[in-house]
């Protein structure tokens, strides 16, 4: 490792610093997207039976809320269940804005580094071959090491990029269509319950 990060040159560390960063926002983004952690069946089953049975105590929203984003979404319902339908939606969109910008966290950052690694490679490429030249210039043609050096720059950046850029875009789409999809069973559930509060559906 520490061969590999001479011969690139100090392109390297933010090149090491990226990779860091990118995966420590996977793994993170991977565990706090798991679907039991932010849309749990069980949270819009247990806001449905509090309602069949009409005893929703402070107390029991407090708990749904802190449960999951998607809890939070159904509490801020079921504290306006008493309002119009157009304040309850509203209430609850406005609650799901928040939710989605928090399951969307990091993600900006990930998608970042995608981009900008494979350039962080191009200037180590650039620096590389300026190098070679540099030395070639004031060397000649006799010392093949001079070359060698430039070109070894050159290639280790260029891979090093292209290294983090690529699985950092794979992971940065897939927990981005995650988020979507998830989001997309929220506001299911979120619907669902206008509907048993304002729409006359049955509660199930």
């Amino acid at each position: 490792m520490l061969e590999l990060i001479k011969a690139g040159g100090f392109v390297m560390w933010p090149l090491l610093l990226c990779s860091v960063l990118a995966v420590a926002i996977i793994g993170e983004r991977l565990f706090a997207l798991q679907r039991r952690r932010v849309a749990p069946l069980a949270a819009a089953a247990v806001a449905r039976d509090w309602l069949g049975r009409g005893e929703i105590s402070p107390e029991q929203l407090k708990a749904l809320e802190e449960g999951s984003p998607l809890g939070q979404v159904l509490a801020v319902g079921l504290v306006n269940r008493r309002h119009s339908r157009a304040i309850v939606r509203e209430a609850i969109e406005d609650a799901g804005r928040h939710v989605a910008t928090e399951l969307s966290r990091y993600l900006d950052a990930l998608g970042t580094i995608a981009a900008i690694a494979p350039f962080l490679g191009l200037l180590g490429t650039v620096l590389g071959m300026i190098r070679m030249f540099s030395g070639l210039g004031q060397a000649g043609m006799g010392n093949p090491a001079i070359l060698a050096s430039g070109i070894a720059q050159a290639l280790t950046t260029t891979a090093t990029g292209l290294g983090i850029a690529i699985p950092s875009l794979i992971f940065y789409r897939y927990l981005r269509a995650r988020v979507n999809g998830l989001l997309v069973d929220m506001e299911r559930e979120a619907m669902r319950l206008v509907e048993i509060l304002k729409g006359g559906r049955e509660v199930s």
